[in-house]
């Protein structure tokens, strides 16, 4: 084979690729909640569940929560149904809140426009909310076994190896797609799929990978030459900005103060501490540098004219595309309506059940650090 060629490789290689990793996935296949067991049928719901879940997100930390979604709504039908706070406040934690949005929007458009069904070929699941090609792809393959090449994060390493692709990434993207292509089998592609996904998932790891254990290592160009370590080569990444601001956390017997977040945008219907915007200018000077002066500035973006303290130390956390430092500061208040109206008062022992993502329960138990305790309840 010659380096990096676009030239498809020879027919016979291809099939006994396909072939002998289909029959290492009969024997080492993951049991994971969402994939159907030998001789069974996927569940097209459940199959689309778990691909939304899993997009950015580990399988461990998704287990929990398609477990206990399933458990709510077993049925797309049902899901429908839920209000969208609900289903928000379910998806807590999990992060990326668009998917869940989108996959609340995509679960009504099946069950109003295709009678609960979901459309069997990638063509037609593409045109539903928050399924991409990626997906769409996944749920064709994986619960209709039609003939369509699904690529991950996973399945990009195990072909830039597979070819000894050159090209970092994510310039190398339509590179790997191509040759994906010509080892997707006409039958079984769905086990192929997720035959690849396992691989990548369990010996073909970022580092150290299990070379000596894998079904397909004689046909590994990237292991005959000694560059898997290299493979897949990645772009430098650019340094993320970091933004700051100020977090106010008011609490009022036994209650604490939250706000629903704008529905479109970042963190879009979730709940939240109110707050100054995500821009100003304090974090860098650290908590030990902050003023008085510094803090009284805040005071006018309060929710209300109170006796604010600073919680000392920063809550970090960190998004695709910046990172953020907040300072946090409480206070209480007898009053029972605060002015603006676009919140309401939460029970402190009821914050697990709320739709806040992770940086507002980071939030939380920098508040309050006994907070900790009422999330691990989910």
């Amino acid at each position: 084979m010659v380096r990096n060629a676009k030239k498809a490789p020879e027919t016979k290689e291809k099939s006994a690729a396909a072939r002998k990793l289909l029959a290492w996935y009969d024997r080492h296949a993951r049991v994971l909640p969402w994939r159907a067991r030998k001789g069974e049928r996927a569940d097209p719901y459940a199959v689309w569940l778990s691909e939304i879940m899993l997009q950015q997100t580990t399988v461990v930390t998704v287990g929990p929560y398609f477990t206990g979604f399933l458990k709510r709504w077993p049925t797309v039908d049902a899901l429908a149904k839920a209000p969208q706070e609900e289903v928000m406040k379910a998806w807590a934690g999990l992060g990326y809140y668009a998917r869940a949005r989108n996959m609340h929007a995509c679960a009504r458009a099946v069950s109003s426009e295709h009678g609960g069904k979901f459309p069997d070929t990638a063509e037609g699941l593409i045109g539903l909310p928050g399924i991409g090609p990626y997906t769409a792809a996944a749920i064709a393959a994986i619960a209709f076994g039609r003939r369509a090449t699904v690529v991950d994060g996973n399945v990009e390493r195990v072909v830039a190896r597979l070819f000894d692709i050159e090209t970092p990434l994510p310039k190398a993207k339509s590179e790997i797609r191509e040759y994906a292509e010509t080892l997707t089998p006409e039958k079984r592609a769905g086990d192929f799929a997720q035959a690849m996904m396992d691989l990548g998932a369990t010996l073909c790891t970022p580092r150290n990978p299990a070379c000596n254990r894998c079904p397909i290592n004689g046909l590994c160009d990237a292991r005959a030459r000694g560059t898997e370590a290299l493979r897949p080569g990645r772009a430098p990444k650019k340094a993320k900005p970091t933004r700051t601001g100020a977090c106010f956390w008011l609490t009022r017997n036994g209650h604490v103060w939250l706000r629903r977040r704008p529905e479109k945008g970042l963190l879009g219907g979730m709940m939240e501490a109110p707050g100054t915007d995500w821009k100003t200018p304090l974090c860098h000077k650290t908590v030990k540098k902050l003023s008085q002066k510094d803090l009284e500035a805040l005071y006018p973006r309060a929710p209300v004219a109170a006796e604010w303290r600073l919680i000392p130390g920063l809550v970090t956390h960190s998004f695709t595309h910046f990172d953020l430092e907040l300072v946090v500061l409480a206070a209480a208040t007898r009053k029972k309506l605060v002015p603006g109206g676009d919140g309401r008062w939460v029970p402190l022992d009821e914050l697990h059940g709320e739709a806040l993502p992770t940086v507002m329960r980071k939030v939380a138990m920098h508040a309050m650090p006994e907070a900790g305790a009422l999330f691990a309840k989910r």
